[in-house]
């Protein structure tokens, strides 16, 4: 009983104690770089209001941006974007990093979220969750297309000029809470015009899809991004959300699995900056580490992605002048690109493009001798070309979406519905057949494929995150329709927007999607992410003298990429992938 009051004594102690880790100073040296130095040149401040953005129509925000003694006009600066406003005591940290070296000469801007005002006065919407939590582009091109461009416009009090380096790994971007997990998207949508990042107390959670990106990092092909992760384990602004300091940890593990450079801080601070703040001049060090080398994308230890990219293969664009729709496998490695002027045009292994026919069409495929088979975009029919022009009527009044053609001549036909009453309808038609109807009920039908051993037939619905998996019977029906492939979004549209299917010899489905291409294998299940900087992927294929080149359509250009797999397309011999087993 004696020790009681002893053991209650060091309980308050360490009550006491824990709370002093929340408090400035107490827990945390303070670091010369935060404090004021007569002796060293101090930046400008500007300060401006914008309210001109069309992406968020009708938000005022103030801007600030630090202009360091230093800076010249006549070499770009790189920059730093916060999205919290002037925080972390930066401009007294930049002043004492820029003079010492530790940092390069860096223009800071700092911003404040959106706010819709009634009668200039009283706010009646705050933007900064759907601004800063949403994970889309929304917000990086706000800043690349409205706000940055209006920074350079500003001028110093001497009248210096902002110029401001386009180089990504002259770039870094930070936030806190809300403000972090933009900061990080930022990049991750935009690692070719960002490639630095200060996360602290982010909000990887439930709040608008934060808790996917550890799993979305996990599958995607690692990119040329610096991270510093920061947060305290009492950190639970609001809990229903889920765990804040528990989705940080979940980050850097992600990202230290993918091969990514990342660091952390965890402290015992709550949902606050006091810790950022004291670690902020070393968070700096840290990011500008080395600089002017690059940061590189690390190596990742997902074993799909390791399995289909060989290393040192990048996207390589082919250029043309044509704005392609779409894309299709062709015999001898050849590929079939049908323009928005209505031509196809025929790309050779060596990537020359020459224009094969010129036709209005809604759907092409090719089979195995080298035939084009057309369904007219007007609906008034499915037509054979054959290499040297000729065209043969097979089915009069048809109209698809998607046309798929078998080794054995079976053609399998998408028809979306076109109004409230139909249902969609996937169609057979068999050589010397009758068209008959194998299953209705998939409304958007976008893309079609089949398995290696013709064992299976694949459907997408473009408005669904699904496509459908069918067993095919030996007459060509098909039986044992399931939801089968689930693919990822993250764009808060409700959807992926599948627009193409393609498949190796594997096994594994490829998905182009508004977010890239999402490789599943044989179980349905996301396993890697291929991704371009430069938009949705709307159309792939296999070509190559060995089929073993990716081609992907984004933004109406082509590109290439050479794989360690191989393409099957759906009228060569059939192959029998190694199964994966139940797991």
């Amino acid at each position: 009983m004696k020790q009681a009051p002893a053991i209650l004594f060091l309980i308050l102690l360490l009550g006491i104690l824990c709370k002093a880790q929340d408090k400035p100073g107490l827990s945390y040296p303070v670091d010369p770089a935060q404090q004021i130095h007569p002796e060293m040149p101090k930046g400008e401040m500007l300060q401006f209001d914008f309210n001109n953005s069309k992406i968020f129509p009708g938000t005022n925000r103030t801007i600030w941006v630090y202009v360091p003694a230093q800076y010249q006009p006549n070499k770009p600066a790189c920059i730093y974007v916060d999205m919290d406003g002037v925080q972390f005591n930066a401009p007294t940290v930049f002043d004492y990093l820029i003079y010492k070296g530790e940092m390069p000469v860096t223009i800071g801007v700092f911003i404040s979220s959106g706010t819709v005002m009634k009668n200039d006065k009283e706010a009646i919407r705050y933007n900064r969750s759907h601004e800063f939590d949403s994970m889309n582009n929304d917000f990086v091109n706000f800043l690349l297309n409205e706000l940055l461009p209006e920074v350079e416009k500003k001028k110093t009090a001497d009248g210096r000029v902002l110029n401001i380096s386009n180089d990504p790994n002259d770039r870094a971007l930070a936030g806190a809470s809300s403000g972090a997990i933009c900061a990080f998207t930022a990049a991750w949508e935009r690692p070719d015009i960002f490639s630095r990042v200060f996360s602290s107390i982010g909000t990887y959670v439930s709040m608008r899809g934060g808790d996917q990106y550890p799993g979305l990092i996990r599958k995607t092909e690692p990119k040329p991004i610096r991270i510093f992760l920061q947060d305290g384990s009492n950190d639970a602004w609001n809990p229903l959300f889920g765990s804040w300091f528990a989705s940080n940890l979940n980050m850097e593990a992600a990202l230290s699995f993918a091969g990514y450079e990342v660091a952390h801080s965890w402290g015992n601070g709550g949902h606050d900056g006091v810790q950022a703040t004291a670690i902020f001049p070393d968070v700096m060090r840290w990011l500008w580490k080395g600089w002017p080398q690059k940061v590189q994308a690390g190596k990742t230890n997902n074993n799909m992605l390791a399995g289909i990219l060989p290393e040192g293969e990048a996207w390589q664009q082919i250029h043309t002048p044509l704005n392609v729709i779409s894309i299709i496998s062709a015999p001898g490695g050849k590929i079939l690109l049908q323009d928005s002027s209505g031509w196809i045009n025929e790309v050779g292994v060596s990537d020359k493009i020459k224009p094969v026919i010129k036709i209005e069409a809604g759907a092409i495929a090719c089979d195995s001798a080298g035939n084009i088979d057309v369904i007219k975009s007007n609906g008034s029919g499915l037509f054979s070309i054959t290499a040297n022009g000729k065209r043969r009527m097979i089915f009069k009044n048809i109209t698809g979406k998607k046309l798929l053609i078998t080794n054995t001549g079976n053609m399998y036909i998408t028809k979306p519905a076109f109004n409230q009453n139909d249902h969609g309808e996937l169609l057979l038609v068999k050589p010397g057949s009758k068209m008959t109807v194998v299953d209705e009920g998939v409304r958007f039908a976008s893309a079609i494929a089949i398995s290696p051993d013709r064992s299976m037939l694949f459907v997408a619905e473009d408005n669904t995150n699904w496509i459908y998996s069918y067993v095919i019977k030996n007459d060509g029906s098909l039986k044992y329709k399931e939801r089968w492939y689930w693919l990822h979004q993250t764009d808060n549209y409700g959807y992926s927007q599948i627009s193409d299917l393609a498949i190796d010899n594997e096994g594994n489905l490829y998905a182009a999607t508004n977010m890239g291409i999402q490789v599943n294998d044989q179980n349905g299940r996301v396993r890697a992410i291929l991704q371009l900087p430069y938009g949705p992927v709307t159309g792939l294929c296999f070509g190559g003298a060995n089929f073993d080149t990716l081609f992907v359509i984004c933004n109406g250009k082509l590109y290439k990429r050479k794989l360690k797999v191989k393409g099957v397309p759906s009228w060569t011999v059939p192959q029998q992938p190694q199964s994966i087993g139940a797991g």
